[in-house]
């Protein structure tokens, strides 16, 4: 081989190498944003579920309060048994920072019974939401729907004694220039203990 056949010969082998390892590293890369979000859209799915259960068993509080506090587009409160002690505990479900949060706060053991003002502690669920301000986390349904689709969602911020459904709608992604690969999660709620409102009224 002459020299410039050689130079050549060396010069597509480094353009060889150097597109394997582009290839490399970009599949290497996409395999690593798949098991990150699997592993995120796991913990989202499990907090939902989680959320789901404490809002499904919402109740008065123990001391005879209404079993929703309020209701806006990306916090609810409730009073639960979360923790499925016997104690109603007072939930803050609420999205901020691009993170899921749950604020507990307990009674008081006197009586008449109480609840201090703000959390008593936070809990971080799940982090890289990336909800709109058109896609709100929750949406609120009185018991007209599906019936009656003029007046649902109720506006917000709702007036509790009107809801009976609860939407919970959550989009997560790792990478939010990655857009197309968000995935999306939606449950419906129904918030059993109101149903005894309905027959009181």
């Amino acid at each position: 081989m002459t020299l410039v056949e050689t130079l050549i010969a060396i010069t597509l082998f480094i353009f060889a190498i150097q597109a394997t390892v582009v290839v490399f590293t970009r599949t290497i890369k996409t395999k690593a944003y798949a098991l990150e979000m699997g592993r995120s859209s796991l913990i989202l799915s499990r907090s939902m579920g989680d959320l789901t259960q404490y809002i499904r068993r919402a109740r008065q509080s123990d001391g005879g309060a209404y079993p929703i506090v309020s209701a806006d587009d990306n916090e609810l409160i409730i009073y639960s048994d979360y923790d499925k002690d016997g104690t109603t505990e007072r939930l803050h479900i609420y999205l901020a920072d691009k993170k899921i949060y749950l604020g507990v706060r307990n009674p008081s053991g006197s009586f008449p019974i109480t609840y201090a003002t703000g959390d008593g502690e936070t809990f971080q669920l799940a982090d890289h939401i990336i909800n709109s301000l058109t896609d709100p986390m929750f949406s609120y349904y009185n018991g007209d729907y599906p019936q009656d689709i003029t007046n649902n969602p109720v506006s917000t911020p709702a007036d509790v004694s009107e809801i009976r459904l609860v939407k919970m709608f959550l989009k997560i992604n790792i990478d939010e220039n990655r857009a197309p690969d968000n995935i999306q999660q939606e449950t419906f709620i129904e918030i059993r203990n109101l149903n005894d409102y309905d027959r009181i009224h």
